[in-house]
């Protein structure tokens, strides 16, 4: 049986969220222990789109797009990218980088429940499991004591879970909006307008710039792979995905992401695995899976 170039982009597509996306909280953190946070993250999204017009424009894809459409790049960009991403970046200040995956793992929990606060969304006694499991994973991550007495660790995690109520809106929001039609304009604006935004907050804070050529090697690769893997390929991924499936379906990149980001932050920054975070990480992951297994399970049950 042959498989279908469009079954053949999604399994691709979520290759790119689940595995590029993991690298990329060690990417964040080894860039942001040299480069201020929102200036970071304002360049990486800014050259990104710079470079994904050009290619639209090599493959002659039209760029136009209408008003309508204009303004809503600029809402998801805003929640995706502009807080959504920078105040994440910001956060890696304090916080490790497998903390930080394990925490935003619990993102499909925040996507359920707000289909279920703004569309009204029924929850499955199975995903009401899901998001008892995944809180109490939450609350043991985040209840550690060698984390939570380390300086800034709490408004970290806070910062966290604000971005985390962001990514999970503004997912809702793009499986709804009217938005350029064509996946690598849709990325390339909403990271234009999220990069612009970025740099007026980093200028209002008035972070010190720098150039490349400033930077060490190792900030330096960091930022061409968040730019070439983590934004252009990943993240046009994401927007493709979040019109193929269902947002709660795209938030369980979560799985694999916190795997990685523990492993990588272990390896390469000598990061601390706590036996209660992997405790938590189990639970929270498990919770994950009960959400996202909810509707193969109903069609068992009523099937019988």
């Amino acid at each position: 049986m042959s498989i279908s170039r469009k079954t053949i982009l999604i399994v691709s597509a979520f290759f790119a969220i689940y595995v590029i996306w993991g690298s990329t909280y060690l990417l964040n953190k080894i860039a942001v222990t040299s480069l201020p946070p929102f200036f970071l993250a304002s360049i990486r999204f800014f050259v990104a789109s710079i470079l994904i017009f050009i290619l639209a424009i090599a493959l002659k894809i039209n760029l136009k797009i209408t008003l309508k459409q204009f303004k809503n790049t600029i809402i998801a960009g805003f929640l995706f990218l502009t807080f959504g991403n920078g105040a994440v970046v910001w956060a890696l200040k304090f916080v490790d980088s497998g903390f930080t995956a394990l925490e935003i793992s619990a993102q499909p929990l925040v996507v359920l429940i707000l289909m279920r606060i703004i569309q009204g969304k029924k929850i499955s006694p199975m995903s009401y499991i899901g998001v008892i499991l995944g809180f109490t994973g939450i609350f043991l991550l985040v209840s550690q004591k060698e984390i939570i007495s380390q300086e800034g660790q709490i408004i970290g995690m806070l910062t966290i879970f604000a971005c985390m109520i962001s990514w999970a809106y503004a997912s809702i929001f793009v499986g709804k909006a009217d938005l350029p039609k064509n996946h690598f304009v849709n990325t390339g604006y909403q990271m234009f307008s999220g990069s612009i935004m970025l740099a007026i907050i980093s200028l209002w804070l008035k972070e010190e710039w720098s150039l490349p050529g400033t930077w060490e090697k190792d900030v330096q690769w960091s930022m061409l792979a968040l730019i070439i893997f983590g934004s252009i390929i990943a993240f046009t991924a994401f927007n493709y995905l979040l019109k193929m499936v269902s947002p709660e379906k795209v938030a369980t990149s979560t799985y694999v992401n916190p795997i990685i980001a523990l492993l990588l932050g272990w390896w390469i920054l000598d990061e601390r695995i706590t036996l209660q975070s992997i405790i938590a990480a189990v639970i929270l992951l498990t919770g994950v899976y009960f959400i996202n297994t909810r509707r193969q399970l109903k069609v068992r049950f009523y099937g019988r």
